[in-house]
């Protein structure tokens, strides 16, 4: 028995076997793992809120250290702890100032912007009354869709009234105690998270060497060494992926206020900031604030509101088809197809946080992926040039007699 156990291929089948029984038990509960999984995502929210927080600074951390803070005075011990302090107070001081001036630019006028619309309801609504009435005039077909519509709009807020009357008005004050509570759990959450945030940016190598330790303890090297190498590289990506798409935020920004200058558009320092802050969140981001820009610049003028709609489907095109691949793709090792499938496969499977991840971990296991490819044709010798042809690698040339060689090759 225990001569059949040690074989290979025996180990392999029950490897497989029991991998399928595990797998066939975690679909059958699938809705009792996914509970507990949200669970304990709910638990861990605010250390993943934190280390969140502590890898966006950590990019512009190290920029500061190794530029700022490269005397001698910084190599010592103590001077390796001040020039560590020193930079993560530069740090969030200056994401403190990116966002109070991103916050005075923005919300005075969109504030002014938001009563205007109030104000300006009352006369939009009876415009539209009045065009109403006139087509169903110039229309007399139309009129009885529009009794129809009448009567079930009628009968709908009958039955929203008295169901809101039936209602008891527990739910609503629960509701409401629901609703205090989330956003006070959220605060909490990142509070703590920051602070987490904090002390691990302080002592981010020490935890480094630790996680290292215990990674090396549990596992073989060879397993080690490949998971130190995945980790490195998960670290490059996502690091890579943040400075280029600020980079790529600053130019679309640019760009815009610039060219709305050009163009005599209004509103052009709020509209270009917020298109630069929306901006990083890939492809959708830029969207949304160009509904936001239209609707402000419509209050002024439809039409300058119609040029600034043009001008941004133009500069969207650019910037979607050679900045942000080339930028956003280029920082992270990923062709620009790649980025376009990642934010469509992330947005799609989980919102906004899938669009920001999905572009790092598909350039690292597009990066594996390589490697794994390059490997398997050097292990059979083989090569796929640039026309697509295969070539083996195995077979050398014959070098050419000198003696037959002509004289003017």
């Amino acid at each position: 028995m225990k001569k059949f156990l040690k074989d290979e291929g025996v180990q392999k089948n029950l490897l497989i076997g029991s991998l399928l029984i595990v797998l066939f038990i975690c679909l059958y509960n699938i809705s009792t793992i996914y509970s507990w999984v949200k669970d304990l995502f709910s638990v861990l929210s605010p250390f993943l809120i934190g280390g969140a927080i502590a890898f966006i600074l950590n990019v512009p951390m190290k920029k500061i250290e190794d530029t700022c803070f490269k005397g001698k005075v910084f190599q010592n011990t103590k001077g390796l702890k001040r020039k560590r302090a020193l930079s993560l107070v530069i740090t969030i001081l200056l994401t403190l100032l990116l966002i109070v001036f991103v916050l005075y630019l923005v919300a005075p006028k969109l504030s002014d912007t938001i009563k205007q619309i109030i104000r300006q309801i009352p006369t939009g609504v009876n415009n539209l009354k009045i065009w109403a009435e006139n087509l169903v005039v110039q229309v007399p077909v139309l009129e009885n869709v529009v009794t129809e519509l009448t009567s079930d709009w009628q009968s709908t807020v009958q039955s929203l009234t008295s169901t809101l009357r039936s209602s008891n008005s527990s739910s609503f004050i629960s509701g409401g105690v629901t609703a205090v509570s989330g956003i006070f759990s959220g605060i909490t959450n990142f509070i703590i998270g920051f602070i987490f945030a904090i002390y691990v940016l302080t002592a981010k190598e020490h935890l480094a060497v630790q996680s290292k330790k215990v990674v090396y303890a549990v596992f073989h090297k060879e397993t080690a060494d490949k998971m130190m190498d995945v980790l490195r590289l998960a670290y490059d990506a996502f690091s890579h992926f943040i400075s280029g798409q600020c980079l790529e935020a600053v130019i679309l920004g640019c760009l815009f206020f610039v060219s709305m200058l050009l163009m005599r558009l209004p509103y052009a320092a709020l509209i270009s900031v917020l298109i630069a802050v929306l901006a990083l969140i890939p492809i959708v981001g830029s969207f949304i604030g160009c509904a936001i820009g239209v609707l402000l610049i419509l209050l002024v003028s439809p039409v300058k509101s119609l040029i600034f709609l043009i001008w941004f489907l133009i500069l969207q095109q650019i910037e979607g088809n050679l900045i942000y691949p080339h930028v956003v793709g280029s920082s992270v090792g990923l062709p620009g197809i790649w980025v376009l499938v990642s934010v469509t496969v992330g947005g799609s499977l989980f919102g906004v946080v899938g669009m920001l991840t999905f572009i790092p971990l598909i350039s690292v296991l597009y990066a594996l992926l390589r490697r794994f490819i390059f490997k398997r044709l050097r292990t059979k010798s083989l090569d796929v040039n640039a026309d697509g042809t295969v070539v083996d690698t195995s077979i050398v040339p014959e070098e050419e007699d000198p003696e037959n060689m002509d004289v003017n090759d």
